[in-house]
């Protein structure tokens, strides 16, 4: 497993030093990175073996067509959602909202503003109802979750955002969310 990895790591730097990068593939590829998680522990305990897996790997996925794009974004679990309308110009309207935790009823909507898509990069301003605003920067990709060695993992696309300030919620803090397209 180690040499495959090697290996990929080998060929991507080759062909890296073949095709330069933009500024924006190289942040995006580096964003994709930070959702990819690899973590597999075995214990025994009383003649009983537990093998615990979980292997996230998450690339970016640039479309062709920028209004591809396009569409409702959504953590369930979280109660945030962003709606975007990309036009085949390249043209980003954007807004959302974000329910409140821990027992805080409501939501705050927002919306972005000045968006551009750059290949797989999303980049804005976001701006609140209360007029606050702050960076927003997220990158599409495909996100593959395997719970076991074997396992062929199950695949999904959406944005992945890098959260400048983590959010709390319910005794967890976030520091990326991955906001799944909704079909």
């Amino acid at each position: 497993m180690q040499a495959l990895v090697l290996i990929a790591l080998l060929l991507t730097s080759l062909v890296c030093a073949t095709f330069p990068q933009s500024a924006s593939q190289t942040r995006a590829q580096e964003m994709a990175a930070s959702f990819s998680k690899h973590k597999s522990a075995t214990k025994e305990k009383n003649g009983v073996r537990i093998e615990k897996y979980k292997d996230v790997q998450s690339e970016t996925a640039a479309k062709q067509n920028p209004s591809d794009y396009s569409g409702a974004y959504e953590i369930p679990e979280l109660g945030y959602v962003i709606n975007l309308q990309v036009g085949s110009d390249g043209q980003v309207q954007a807004n959302g909202f974000e329910a409140k935790g821990n027992g805080n009823r409501g939501s705050r909507s927002f919306r972005l503003e000045n968006a551009r898509i750059e290949g797989s990069l999303l980049t804005a301003t976001r701006v609140y109802d209360d007029g606050t605003t702050d960076k927003f920067e997220g990158v599409f990709i495909t996100r593959t979750v395997r719970n076991s060695p074997t396992d062929i993992g199950v695949s999904s696309f959406g944005l992945g955002v890098v959260l400048g300030t983590p959010v709390e919620r319910d005794g967890l803090t976030y520091e990326h969310l991955f906001y799944q397209l909704k079909h």
